[in-house]
């Protein structure tokens, strides 16, 4: 018996040795696709690199209510959000560094995107740009401000379009998008929420959501159903990531999870985000792709709103869509 202990520890230790670190990338709901790839992709690199197994393991909701779990005790050892408030929030309650914008290249933000219109085939409405939307008679699907990043950036991109048609009028905007919310049946929580109750449950005329989701579905999910709409200007959508320092701290994961957020800036990383139909932050491959994605006005949240931290007084509970907007 004594001369088979040390067999069992060695076996034991080598079974320790060999099971894989995990990673939890807490998202928002309309990546699924792109990081179920961009995973498998990273193992690879992390074997090839380390020779050390990883196992990454996905959480998807509306960007929001993804941060709020977090806050109540998801443990997140990366978050890949689709807006800078989320994890700022996060940082705000101590469990992201202060300086976590600055500790990647272009303000934490591998990709971007933009608001377009999902049309159904033909476009029967005539939409072509955001007037159409308040036109009577139009239903427009979209997520809810308040809970998913996709429908903050549809409301402020509504937003930045009337304030510039109306020589930068904030009162005149609220007007527009006042309008365009009475013509929505149906606040969905997410976007992919959204994008359900439009494509499979067949409400709306029209479906406010990002670029690659409004891609997807018509090259991969359901071509030859729907079309795009890409208005005249729009929001450009920025796509924040943080390793949550504090627990990637506790779980001893700091290294690995810091190289997974870094490879989203390779080569192989930004060729799997236009795959996925975002705009890659290399600059040679959005040119390369110009097909897919057309230049269009591109509004930010700093110029036309003096940045997330005066932008999300719109979204907070007593704030300006709760003052006009009616269920």
């Amino acid at each position: 018996m004594k001369t088979l202990l040390p067999i069992i520890a060695l076996v034991a230790a080598a079974s320790l040795q060999a099971a894989p670190t995990t990673l939890l990338n807490v998202s928002y709901d309309v990546t699924r696709e792109f990081y179920h790839d961009y995973d498998a992709t990273f193992v690879k690199h992390w074997q090839a690199e380390k020779g050390d197994a990883v196992k990454i393991d996905q959480s998807h909701a509306g960007s929001s209510k993804q941060a709020r779990a977090v806050l109540d005790g998801l443990q997140a050892d990366v978050v890949t959000m689709n807006q800078d408030t989320d994890i700022q929030l996060i940082a705000d309650a101590g469990l992201i560094a202060p300086d976590w914008r600055t500790r990647l290249p272009d303000h934490a933000a591998p990709y971007t995107s933009t608001i377009v219109f999902l049309v159904r085939k033909g476009n029967p409405k005539g939409i072509k740009d955001w007037p159409d939307l308040v036109k009577s008679g139009t239903q427009i699907i979209v997520p809810n401000p308040k809970t998913s990043g996709n429908g903050r950036y549809s409301y402020l991109g509504a937003w930045a379009f009337a304030k510039a048609a109306a020589n930068g009028d904030d009162a005149k905007a609220q007007e527009f998008v006042a309008a365009l919310f009475k013509n929505v049946p149906v606040l969905a929580p997410g976007g992919r929420d959204a994008t359900n109750a439009f494509v499979q449950r067949g409400i709306g005329d029209a479906l406010l959501t990002f670029e690659s989701e409004a891609l997807q579905i018509t090259k991969i999910f359901s071509p030859g159903q729907f079309e795009i709409v890409t208005p005249s200007a729009s929001i450009l959508a920025e796509a924040p990531v943080s390793v949550v320092d504090q627990v990637v701290d506790k779980r001893g994961t700091r290294e690995i999870a810091t190289e997974y957020l870094k490879y989203l800036w390779s080569d192989e990383g930004q060729q799997l985000a236009a795959k996925f139909f975002f705009r890659p932050r290399n600059q040679a491959l959005l040119e390369a792709n110009a097909a897919v994605f057309p230049k269009l006005k591109l509004y930010t949240v700093d110029e036309t709103f003096g940045g997330w931290a005066k932008a999300k007084a719109h979204f907070v509970d007593g704030g300006t869509f709760d003052s006009f907007y009616r269920p």
